[in-house]
């Protein structure tokens, strides 16, 4: 595959180049990722997809600073990541990047309005609280704010997880098989909140999934085959 051409996409959101995973196992390394090229424009929404064991999360989880690559280069809102260290990363993906998480990822002690809130403090907005209750309100669970995770259902925790996700204005979100533990009917609704949300903010959205529904309303699709695109 063509490596990305910086002329096509001149201030890309993110950039891979030669992309690879390599992991170490009993019977030697097994390649995860292999020469992943990629690249995502601003405002741009893109699905993931692939069998299971493809290599979908472990892409996503490179694309946004959570890990190492093998090799290769990734460069996130203008930043190359392997000249970044751990806190450098961090100060990276507070405030500008947001994620939605398969299991929700909501922490268990806190109400639904202290889990949208804590990113926002996070990230220092002096406006937190008013925007955590605006985000809640906005998903629709502006009732369920003194509510914990344990309280709420599946699809009502995902909402949750969708306004922290969008609630600092983020210019990226990763989404890592957000319908995935919801039956059919409520990952629908949540399908279009998700993508309600996102044209109204104009956030880059790049989401791994095995929903044909929900890849199908992405602009564009990369598809992978053990660790290669298709």
């Amino acid at each position: 595959m063509t490596p990305p051409d910086s002329a096509q996409f001149p201030d890309p959101a993110v950039l891979a180049r030669a992309l690879s995973q390599r992991v170490p196992t009993a019977d030697g390394e097994l390649d995860i990722l292999s020469e992943v090229e990629l690249a995502v424009k601003a405002g741009e929404t893109l699905a993931i997809t692939g069998a299971s064991g493809s290599g979908k999360s472990t892409l996503l989880g490179l694309l946004a600073g959570l890990d190492h690559p093998s090799a290769g280069e990734i460069v996130l809102l203008g930043q190359r990541l392997d000249e970044l260290d751990e806190d450098a990363r961090a100060r990276l993906r507070a405030g500008r990047i947001g994620f939605v998480f398969q299991s929700f990822q909501l922490l268990p002690a806190l109400t639904a309005l202290e889990n949208i809130l804590l990113p926002l403090e996070l990230a220092g907005r002096p406006d937190a609280r008013e925007r955590a209750a605006h985000w809640l309100a906005r998903v629709g669970l502006a009732a369920r704010a003194a509510h914990t995770p344990r309280q709420l259902s599946g699809g009502e925790q995902q909402r949750i997880a969708i306004a922290r996700a969008f609630a600092t204005d983020p210019e990226i979100v990763f989404a890592d098989e957000p319908t995935g533990n919801l039956d059919a009917e409520t990952g629908a609704r949540i399908i279009e909140l998700l993508f309600e949300l996102n044209a109204s903010a104009h956030t880059t959205l790049i989401l791994v999934t095995h929903d044909d529904a929900l890849a199908g309303r992405c602009q564009r699709r990369l598809h992978l085959i053990a660790g290669r695109v298709a």
